[in-house]
């Protein structure tokens, strides 16, 4: 790993409130920021406030104030919004500034002097809201903008241009030697293919209106805001002692602007003098937020998206927790995705895995500490563990390297997937040990042993999700009596190694960090966040399908591989009416080949564009770890958290699926669907997983 890393955020346009987008890249960022400090590594986090152009001077006037005034009073709610999400970015740059006026106009002489500027007229349609030219192919029916869904406006002006068309070959050279410089490859491979379809020179100035910096030696001319924005990025650090952080290694954008930052803004650099090794290093795209199946964002005229449920991000913090909700922003949806928000899946996502998972373990082990040692931590030497010890701490140290590793490539989601397995893994060995038992027994040692064993897990997935969730991972290292997470330049504070919890730390037992949700608590939350009845279906809750949905999900109600060889698929079948319409008698024989198993649901999560299709993961019992299980059950569970911890029957021994793209199934789960609905097989007891089904 690098020795300093820098990471930016775009500046966001100051033409209203900030939303849960803003929110999303934001926590993404400090979460960045937060783990590479705790690397050891030196971290700086930039973000900050885009304030020109000819958008902000409108909205101004609609307002009645000076645009001035209008930046001012926006650019200050993105600020205070920070501290109440737990995102703390070193600075904070506003394009009216002093610092950034002076260094666009330095940078902007630099990219003259290289002969890159010439004047003349241009004459094209334009966005207002884009502050961008459109392309006649580009547009919607009824010459609309494909982002914002506004008419465009034909603009013709006297404007200096920049002679982008001369760096088409350069910026194929880059992306070819450094494929890193685009992520993920699909917009790296959209960025590929609309500059080999040619570039024309630039418009960068504008004349028709005055809201930006000036031109230097030209004052007629103000400076196209792209060329001003994405310059906030080097202003920050020029010319300070901050300059060494220069170039970022990170820059995350959404997919509507990665055009100016993966073409126009490495152009603009080269123009200015920077080599390859002085260009930031990654331009890391991101999808959007859904609502409803729209960005949660804003429509074309400036108004809410009227989307069931707040996605004002001040409100859902205030309501469920500032931690939750960045847990549930980088937990829901693969980085590079678009993925659904929901108010009901932060609170699913929250009751299931922090709760019941990571807050529940430590709750469960906390009383034996104080009724057994004296509060204090028990011993767990070498000679006194177990194969169950052996095995727990290599699978830990393995999802430990493995969370790393996808923090090391943005792959949060899985980062987070993987902290909350090793909370259930421990979960698993609690269970299996059953520490109540050997309480009853007096056998200290052994409990010993198991306690001390759960406690350093604990402490472990408070690390892991110290990024994500740095106020409530303090909080369970507090009740574990450590303090909180202090990052030092130079230590790697990663729990790779065990034994972190030293024996006879004096625990501090409280009041559950990560609560389970009552049913009339989640009530009280979706209504104070204005959730709809329809939205919070509750977990025990069949959803009624349409005669559309029933008919597509007959053939899913078995869930998720195709039918079995030897005809069991019948059990997941909708049931039959009458006798007569029963499937043909099979002999025994047939039967006894069908492997079903009980199961336990550890993860549950949707696929991208496949509505239908959930991917599991489910624990057998098995040595080699839980199977992933591709199941058609979509449909059936709108809140899909409340899928992990159930049990469920599995055919385990069907050959594997291959849904195609990487999603392999390998296993069948058995449900019953009817006309109002469809349930997965279960029962009332729990049951060790892998348990046969006789």
């Amino acid at each position: 790993m690098t020795q300093r890393f820098y990471v930016t955020t775009p500046i966001y346009y100051v033409n209203g409130s900030p939303h849960i987008g803003h929110a999303y890249t934001s926590v993404v960022a400090d979460a960045l920021t937060r783990y590479h400090r705790m690397r050891g590594e030196r971290a700086r986090f930039l973000t900050g406030t885009d304030e020109h152009g000819q958008k902000i001077e409108r909205e101004a006037v609609k307002a009645g104030v000076t645009p001035q005034a209008f930046v001012d009073d926006v650019s200050r709610r993105f600020r205070d919004l920070w501290p109440k999400l737990g995102v703390q970015p070193d600075d904070f740059i506003r394009t009216t500034e002093a610092r950034h006026v002076e260094g666009v106009q330095k940078w902007w002489r630099k990219v003259r002097d290289a002969g890159d500027l010439y004047k003349g007229t241009y004459k094209g349609l334009y966005c207002v809201a884009c502050e961008g030219y459109k392309t006649e192919k580009e547009l919607l029916p009824g010459a609309l903008c494909p982002i914002h869904e506004r008419p465009v406006e034909t603009l013709e002006e006297e404007t200096w241009f920049f002679r982008l068309s001369k760096y088409q070959e350069p910026l194929l050279k880059l992306y070819a030697e450094h494929p890193e410089f685009v992520l993920p490859e699909t917009r790296r491979n959209e960025i590929v293919s609309f500059v080999q379809g040619g570039l024309d020179d630039l418009s960068v100035s504008r004349s028709n209106f005055t809201w930006g910096i000036p031109v230097p030696d030209d004052p007629g001319h103000v400076i196209y805001v792209w060329f001003d924005a994405l310059f906030n990025y080097l202003t920050a650090v020029d010319g300070t002692a901050e300059a060494e952080f220069w170039p970022p290694q990170i820059q995350l954008v959404a997919k509507d602007i990665v055009r100016f930052h993966a073409v126009y803004w490495p152009a603009f650099l080269m123009s200015a003098g920077f080599p390859r090794e002085k260009l930031p290093t990654t331009v890391w795209t991101h999808g959007y937020l859904l609502s409803g199946g729209r960005k949660t964002s804003k429509t074309p005229g400036l108004t809410a998206v009227k989307t069931p449920g707040t996605t004002d991000p001040v409100r859902i913090a205030d309501v469920l927790g500032a931690d939750v909700l960045r847990f549930y922003l980088l937990r829901e949806v693969g980085f590079g995705q678009d993925g659904e928000f929901s108010i009901p899946g932060i609170i699913g996502r929250a009751r299931a895995e922090l709760g019941e998972t990571v807050g529940n373990l430590l709750h469960r082990a906390l009383p034996f500490v104080g009724k057994y040692f004296e509060g204090k931590v028990p011993a767990a030497r070498d000679e006194d563990l177990t194969d169950a010890e052996r095995n727990l701490r290599a699978r830990i140290a393995a999802l430990v390297a493995e969370v790393g590793a996808a923090w090391d490539t943005l792959a949060m989601h899985r980062a987070l997937e993987l902290t909350i397995e090793a909370a259930r893994t421990a979960n698993r060995y609690f269970d299996e040990t059953a520490p109540w038992k050997l309480a009853k027994s007096e056998d200290r040692t052994r409990l010993g042993v198991v306690i001390a064993h759960v406690l350093e897990i604990v402490r472990v997935v408070a690390v892991m999700l110290w990024p994500v969730t740095p106020t409530k991972s303090d909080e369970l290292r507090h009740q574990l009596g450590l303090d909180p997470v202090a990052p030092l330049e130079g230590a790697d504070l990663w729990p790779a190694g065990w034994g972190g919890l030293a024996t006879h730390t004096v625990v501090r037992p409280g009041q559950p960090v990560f609560p389970k949700y009552d049913p009339a608590t989640e009530a009280a939350m979706l209504l104070s966040l204005d959730v709809r009845d329809a939205e919070a279906t509750p977990k025990s809750t069949p959803k009624t399908m349409s005669t559309e949905e029933k008919t597509a999900e007959t053939a899913a109600a078995a869930a998720a591989a195709p039918a079995a060889p030897a005809a069991p698929a019948a059990p997941a079948a909708p049931a039959a009416p009458a006798a007569e319409e029963a499937s043909a008698t099979i002999a025994y024989d047939d039967f006894a080949k069908v492997d079903l198993r009980v199961g336990k649901v550890l993860s549950a999560e949707r696929i991208p564009r496949k509505d239908k299709l959930l991917k599991l993961s489910v624990d057998l019992g098995e040595a080699s770890g839980p199977r992933t299980i591709i199941a058609g059950i979509a449909l059936a569970f709108p809140v899909v958290e409340a899928l992990v911890g159930q049990q469920v029957v599995v055919v385990a021994n069907l050959a594997p699926r291959d849904f195609g793209k990487g999603l392999v199934s390998h296993g069948m789960l058995l449900a019953a669907s009817s006309p109002e609905s469809l349930s997965l097989a279960t029962f009332p007891k729990d049951y060790a997983a892998g348990t046969r089904v006789k």
